[in-house]
């Protein structure tokens, strides 16, 4: 799995791991709640919150007898601040590129 300082994005990398993470952060949900959504069984729902759990993506809270997942505010803004990086690096690069056409441009018209 691809890790980036403290950002494991291998986490993420499946698609049914995409899709707990996304119903999950529209609100808390049981197990079951999830499979409901999901085209998986109540099994392979608990295994991959097993990952999402272990990567501090997900805690869980016993509620009488069953567990409820959420999301670990403080490592989805871990991921949020990774990509917030990203973007900004991005967004600087662009600048300096257009920028550079920009001068060159002028430096051509005064040619």
């Amino acid at each position: 799995m691809a890790a980036y300082g403290d950002v494991d994005l291998g986490i993420l990398g499946d698609p049914t791991r995409r899709a707990i993470f996304e119903l999950l952060a529209r609100r808390p949900c049981s197990v079951g709640e999830l499979a409901e959504h999901l085209p998986i069984t109540p099994q392979a729902v608990s295994q991959h919150l097993r990952v999402l759990r272990d990567g501090g993506l997900v805690v869980a809270t016993p509620e009488g007898t069953r567990r409820i997942y959420r999301l670990n505010p403080d490592r989805v803004a871990a991921f949020a601040a990774y990509f917030q990086r990203i973007w900004d690096d991005a967004l600087t690069a662009f600048q300096k590129a257009a920028d550079a056409a920009t001068t060159q441009s002028e430096q051509e018209q005064q040619l």
